[in-house]
């Protein structure tokens, strides 16, 4: 389950890179994106046009082949290198995707009022990788990080308190 979590990775890192370089492709060539046909999801251009498009002067489509790159290239070694660090880092790098596309959908939703169906299809891959990344590597329960040495609470002895004698 693990491998196949961790190959589903792979694939989604790869098609939100395909996505990312193609809206990148049209910003840099300036040449309006293909948009569909479905109601309320032609609005491509609208939000790649937008000011919210840019952060620090750099169109964010290009901040998302830089994720999905780095995902690609985790997905890749954890297929190589059996590493819990790896799969921890992978975790909170989907983490940190599922926030900026929430972020970035809400920015479509409350002040575009446009959206974008490639910027919608990245948020649901980021979604999909984090569910995945939950899987390979689980996180653990309170109740699970009890020491060996310690014992969990019913192999512990209940503390023993003495009454002072009564005269």
């Amino acid at each position: 389950m693990k491998r196949a979590s961790v190959i589903g990775i792979l694939l989604l890192s790869f098609f939100g890179l395909v996505d990312s370089m193609y809206i990148t492709q049209h910003e840099v060539n300036g040449t309006p994106l293909l948009c569909s046909n479905i109601q309320n999801l032609n609005g491509c251009n609208v939000v790649a046009t937008s000011p919210y498009s840019h952060f620090l002067g750099i169109p964010l489509s290009e901040f998302g082949v830089l994720f999905y790159s780095i995902i690609f290239v985790l997905a890749a070694l954890e297929i190589v290198i059996f590493d819990k660090l790896l799969r921890r880092i992978l975790q909170v790098m989907s983490f940190i995707g599922v926030f900026a596309s929430l972020y970035f959908t809400l920015i479509q939703i409350f002040l575009i009022r446009a959206f974008c169906i490639y910027c919608l299809a990245s948020a649901f891959i980021t979604i999909l990788i984090l569910i995945l990344a939950s899987l390979i590597e689980p996180f653990k329960k309170q109740g699970d990080l009890a020491s060996p040495t310690i014992g969990t609470p019913s192999q512990q002895s209940p503390p023993h308190f003495s009454m002072p004698p009564t005269a």
